[in-house]
């Protein structure tokens, strides 16, 4: 009974000390902020952030934002860590919610900085499967075609990435067209990706900060295309000090300016590149037209950024892309017959260009929330035309006649956008968002204009009108831990089309999962499906960007696919250095793939688009290796592919199936980089491809009909002539020679008290293979019908000179 006395006025103050008492001892802090570059200020994004007591961490997101809430009482140690970094180890007490700001300094040299404890999420860790990222530094150490580096031609040496030939920048993922990658450069998606009839890509490696490549199991905030996502960031330019880079090349020059409009509150960046192809063969062409003509062909890049941060929370950028591609020729002539002098000069242009604009505005909530709310435009033209003028003179006077005719195709997008990441706990990543386009489709227009004197005979335009469609989702997705070995990301992201009066909706769901077999390896999985509102009609025939973009439409389906993935990762050490491999096997099937109708071109206005395509079926399989060395003197990668790629439409090839252009049974990839000295380093490619598949006459036999017979004379006996007719057998059921390259480079560094130079020696396919780029038949001195091909590039030389102003 005393105890019972004693007890009923204490329970109440011993439950409130428990209750204290657990409190505190899972009292949560959370940790938010940024991880910026501390020489520039600049946002970095993917860098990790990581407890390694509670084995929980973080990684920033696209504008550097990081949270990561975390239990406790004692302090609490973060490691930062991003490659080419120094890591960071710093030390706070588990005292109320912080907002902190880490700053990392580039690495003298890769591998360099080991701190016990140090890592970032691996590969093994990461529930994301089909991914890589790349960076500026990576895309500049890669030899390429006259020393230009390039984007997409780095992107094309990374397994399950085909291009489409010798010297093209176009992407063939997984079995997939070119139209089916979503490319977006500031989340800005981009049309056209070529220059020089697809021999440069249009992104400037000065202007890039982080490219990230999915190649299959999509998050669900990416959506619209079939095959792949690229997400290209620009930078956003110096906070600390201003800074010039410049280069000479071949080709083309380059020159950025960046740096801080107010110091650690705003910048700005420009990067400009041109060829001057045109200036150099200036004088050739005139020359060969004995002073009556010229004509040229050039291409300009402009990138442009400015950004505000209004205050801790708030910060605004306005980003912007400028192409143009132009090809041109002007002919002058004249001449006088007795009765009349004529003068005539004749223009023909050939043109393609993009627009691409981002208004953003970052908001970030709370230590938990962060809101991205974005503005978009985007525009791509592609335009060719002649302007014929004659001036007569005669007894009666002089007389003017003006004709010209222009061609006109396009796309222009207005879109708004806006998403949230939510960082509950280190257990949960949930994005949320949503966004709306409005489309304008141009498929091909002519217009005529005739003038007399001045006075207009004929102004007219014929062809296809424009065509408007309403294209929108939502989605959200969680990247969800669900024990210590197993971890998600699920999601669902549904959309929708409206477009002539036609509904399309697709919920489209998404997952990957990962399950740690031990520390260093896991196994994976993962299954999306995707649906696609928008066609790219491509005329094989024309090696210009001739291609038509056309949306679905209510006799044209969208396209849809689905496509599960298992794969293994593991991640290991080559003398202290980090490095890691991923195994995957993939199945994909498309339904909804356009192809022209034999004959079809897209130059006649007898029929419209809808009536010039076959509708039908696509899949393909395989499985990718990649072995990739990310610190060290030597870092690079290799890559294998192995797969199959079918087609398969009721109206060609008589409805059996064949295989894809670009299937291609093995693909292999060698890029390495060696640091020789602090001053030199070397970098190497090589590169081997099965041939594409094409369609080559099989046989051939003369037409005896009546309209095709000439009669010759021949030594007085008479005979005749008739045209040949090629007969084709089953489409693409040839191979091209097998495609393999070896390309070198050296850069020479020299660090001086304004900045750095440097001086960049590279070799374009060094043993001179003559690779095929295209066959044709024609016959041997006998007179026997013989296979001949065309080769582009051989052994090619370059040179560069950079300059870097600090």
């Amino acid at each position: 009974m005393d105890k019972m006395k004693f007890i009923k006025p204490v329970a109440p103050l011993l439950l409130l000390f428990l209750f204290n008492t657990n409190f505190s001892i899972a009292q949560s802090v959370t940790f938010s902020g940024y991880v910026s570059d501390a020489k520039t200020n600049e946002r970095l994004i993917g860098a990790n952030v990581f407890d390694p007591v509670r084995k929980v961490g973080t990684a920033t997101n696209a504008y550097g934002f990081f949270s990561i809430t975390l239990t406790g009482t004692d302090s609490v140690t973060l490691i930062v860590s991003y490659v080419g970094y120094s890591t960071e180890v710093l030390k706070y007490p588990m005292s109320g919610d912080k907002e902190i700001t880490l700053l990392l300094s580039p690495s003298v040299t890769l591998g360099e900085i080991v701190v016990t404890g140090a890592r970032g999420e691996q590969v093994q860790e990461r529930s994301q499967m089909s991914e890589i990222t790349l960076t500026p530094d990576q895309l500049k150490n890669i030899p390429a075609l006259f020393g230009e580096a390039d984007l997409l031609k780095a992107i094309q040496l990374l397994p399950g990435i085909q291009s489409g030939g010798e010297g093209s920048s176009g992407l063939y993922v997984r079995g997939g067209g070119p139209d089916q990658n979503l490319i977006l450069l500031d989340g800005a998606p981009v049309y056209n990706v070529s220059h020089l009839f697809g021999f440069f890509s249009v992104f400037n490696p000065d202007a890039i900060k982080n490219v990230s490549i999915f190649t299959g199991g999509f998050p669900a905030r990416y959506g619209g295309r079939l095959s792949s996502v690229i997400d290209i960031a620009m930078k956003d330019g110096n906070q600390q000090d201003f800074t010039v880079d410049a280069s000479v090349g071949v080709i083309s020059s380059k020159l950025t300016l960046e740096g801080p409009i107010k110091k650690n509150k705003s910048s700005f960046i420009i990067s400009a590149r041109r060829t001057y192809l045109d200036i150099l063969a200036k004088p050739l062409i005139s020359a060969i037209a004995q002073g009556q003509g010229t004509g040229g062909y050039f291409f300009y890049d402009l990138n442009g950024k400015v950004n505000y941060t209004l205050n801790s929370k708030n910060r605004i950028y306005l980003s912007g892309y400028f192409g143009n591609d132009k090809f041109y020729a002007k002919s002058d002539n004249h001449y006088d017959t007795g009765i009349e002098q004529v003068e005539t000069t004749d223009k023909y242009k050939l043109g393609w260009g993009n627009i691409t604009s981002t208004l953003r505005w970052n908001h970030q909530y709370n230590k938990k929330t962060f809101n991205n709310l974005s503005l978009i435009y985007t525009k791509f033209k592609f335009d060719i035309g002649a302007d014929l003028y004659q001036k007569t003179t005669d007894n009666n006077g002089t007389t003017i006649q003006d004709d010209a005719l222009t061609y006109l195709s396009g796309v222009q997008d207005y879109t708004v956008k806006n998403d949230i990441d939510w960082i509950p706990s280190p257990h949960h990543y949930i994005k949320i968002g949503a966004a709306y386009t409005y489309h304008q489709f141009s498929t091909g227009a002519y217009q005529f204009l005739s003038k007399q004197d001045n006075n207009s005979l004929l102004d007219t335009s014929v062809g296809a009108k424009p065509i408007y469609s309403n294209e929108g989702y939502v989605y959200i997705e969680d990247d969800w831990q669900l024990s210590q070995r197993l971890k998600a990301n699920i999601g669902l992201h549904y959309s929708a089309d409206l477009v002539k009066s036609k509904w399309y909706t697709k919920p489209e769901p998404r997952i990957s999962l990962r399950y740690l077999i031990n520390e260093n390896s896991s196994v994976k999985a993962s299954f999306c499906t995707m649906q696609q509102y928008i066609h790219l009609l491509s005329n094989s025939n024309i090696g210009l960007p001739t291609d038509l973009w056309v949306p679905a439409t209510d006799k044209v389906p969208a396209q849809n696919s689905w496509q599960p993935a298992i794969g293994y990762s593991q991640s290991f050490k080559i003398k202290h250095n980090d490095a890691e491999i991923t195994l995957e096997g993939y199945y994909k099937d498309m339904q909804g793939v356009i192809d022209y109708l034999g004959g079809a071109n897209f130059l006649s206005t007898a029929e419209t688009w809808e009536d010039k395509v076959a509708i039908g079926h696509a899949w393909s399989y395989g499985s990718e290796l990649f072995i990739q060395k990310k610190t060290g003197k030597l870092t690079g990668w290799i890559g294998y592919t192995l797969s199959w790629s079918w087609r398969q439409f009721d109206d060609i090839n008589f409805g059996k199936k064949f295989p894809y252009k670009y299937d291609r049974r093995n693909d292999v990839e060698i890029v390495g980089t060696y640091k020789l000295t602090d001053n030199c380093d070397f970098g190497f490619t090589w590169v081997y491809g099965t041939g594409n598949a094409i369609t080559l006459p099989v046989a051939k036999y003369f037409d005896g009909g009546n309209n095709s017979l000439v009669t010759i004379l021949n030594g007085g006996n008479y005979g005749f002539y008739a045209p040949a007719v090629e007969y084709y057998g089953d489409k693409n059921s040839t191979r091209m020679k097998a495609y393999h390259r070896l390309d070198i480079g050296f850069n020479w560094h020299k660090e001086k008290k304004w900045g750095e130079r440097i001086l960049s020696f590279g070799i374009y396919n060094v043993y001179s293979r003559k690779n095929p780029y295209f066959y044709f038949l024609d016959a041997d001195y006998q007179g026997n019908p013989q296979y001949k091909m065309i080769s582009l590039f051989p052994f090619i030389p370059s040179i560069s000179y950079s300059l870097h102003f600090n």
